[in-house]
């Protein structure tokens, strides 16, 4: 809940920065349009049992082992290569450019895996340890999980501040960074089997770096580099009783255009 209200208090403050300089004496203003490749790194996903959990019956682990409430459980999630689309409206104010962002992201999970919980791995387990109840199903944990189906998108809205390294070519290095909120929805559903279908409001920030090429007087290419995150993604799970946190930071490559009007 403290991450909810950290990331309103942020959005609160990186939109008043940038209502203060949008009501500056009025400079250029412009639009961009953008889309990259997002490289969403691997999450340490970790949580709790919110509540006794009762395991099923595993391979070494019997059925009916109640894990306390508070036991510690998580695993490792690695990403499918993404992309992200965005969209800004700014102003310059000599080198410095103040701008509100809206920037969507998609990451696709490609697997999961090193599952574990109150220390112990449960990879060469059999699935059915999972489920309250559940009797072996004939498939490892490991199995079950490497599948890797799901994804996790978030909805970036971001304040920015970029300053310009202006020259005499077309050809303007410029660096920038961003405050605001992420929603984030995360799904986790490995061969089918739902684990996580939740979102979360969190903090987000960016930082940037890359190059525009002046084509027209009013129309700019630009490409570089940001890295973009949230603060870690509070989400609930649905096959079992647990709350955990999934990491969420992304490296982004990206190309777009930007027009002045």
């Amino acid at each position: 809940m403290h991450f909810r209200k950290f990331a309103i208090s942020g959005a609160a403050f990186a939109i008043s920065v940038a209502g203060a300089a949008l009501a500056q004496e009025p400079s250029k203003n412009y639009v961009t349009l953008s889309g990259g490749v997002s490289l969403l790194m691997d999450s340490e996903n970790e949580g709790a049992f919110n509540g006794a959990f009762t395991t099923g019956e595993g391979t070494t682990i019997p059925s009916g082992v109640v894990l306390p409430d508070g036991t510690p459980v998580g695993w490792t999630t690695d990403f499918d290569t993404g992309y992200s689309i965005g969209a800004a409206i700014g102003r310059r104010y000599g080198a410095i450019r103040g701008e509100l962002e809206v920037a969507w992201q998609r990451n696709g999970v490609e697997t999961h895996y090193d599952v574990v919980a109150g220390g112990i791995p449960l990879a060469d387990e059999d699935a059915g340890v999972l489920i309250t109840g559940s009797s072996n199903i004939g498939a490892s944990v490991a199995d079950v999980v490497s599948a890797g189906e799901g994804n996790v998108r978030t909805i970036f809205v971001m304040a920015n501040a970029i300053y310009d390294f202006r020259n005499s070519s077309s050809v303007t290095p410029y660096i920038g960074a961003g405050a605001g909120v992420g929603f984030v929805d995360v799904n986790f559903a490995p061969s089918g089997v739902t684990i996580i279908d939740d979102n979360a409001t969190e903090f987000a920030w960016q930082v940037m770096a890359g190059a525009s090429w002046r084509m027209t007087e009013s129309t700019e290419l630009y490409a570089g580099y940001r890295y973009r995150a949230t603060s870690d993604t509070s989400v609930s799970a649905d096959l079992f009783s647990a709350n955990l946190d999934i990491e969420n930071k992304a490296s982004l490559v990206e190309a777009g255009l930007r027009w002045s009007f």
